[in-house]
């Protein structure tokens, strides 16, 4: 059997010295084509415990089959097709997810998706649509293997 000389992550990581992000509330992660924020079944019954419905009203009232799988409603605003959730009201000025602490594993992992990092530009891409990219704290390397490591419930 043949070994191979163990190469640190770190050594294949373009971000090794961390990435600067800080989210600005803006609402563009939460906007976008149809069904674009997927969900597991797990995180769709915890999505439900938080609204306080049965997990079938959540599904009947909140959700619809998109190209990738179940995903959450949009509805159209002046920025876009927002996600259900995404309240700009409260804060104005400012678009805020109303259930934070219950969202899908898809928004809490943002923008440290394994395709937003496979190189600098993909990550230039995606600082297109993210104002948060490249502003606020160098988030480092271990947070960012852990974002981009999460796998949903």
């Amino acid at each position: 059997m043949t070994t191979y000389p163990a190469v640190m992550a770190s050594e294949t990581e373009w971000y090794a010295d961390g990435l600067e992000f800080e989210c600005t509330l803006c609402g563009a992660c939460c906007t976008g084509a149809p069904g674009y924020v997927n969900f597991t079944d797990a995180e769709g019954k915890r999505i439900a415990r938080a609204l306080g419905i049965s997990a079938r009203r959540f599904y009947d009232e909140y959700t619809h089959e998109g190209p990738h799988g179940r995903s959450l409603n949009e509805v159209q605003t002046d920025e876009g097709l927002d996600c259900v959730f995404l309240d700009r009201e409260s804060m104005p000025g400012k678009a805020v997810c109303s259930l934070y602490d219950a969202r899908p594993m898809q928004c809490k992992t943002w923008p440290f998706w394994p395709e937003n990092l496979k190189s600098p530009q993909a990550w230039a891409r995606a600082a297109r649509s993210c104002e948060g990219i490249g502003q606020g704290p160098v988030i480092p390397i271990e947070a960012i293997r852990i974002e981009r490591d999460a796998t949903p419930e």
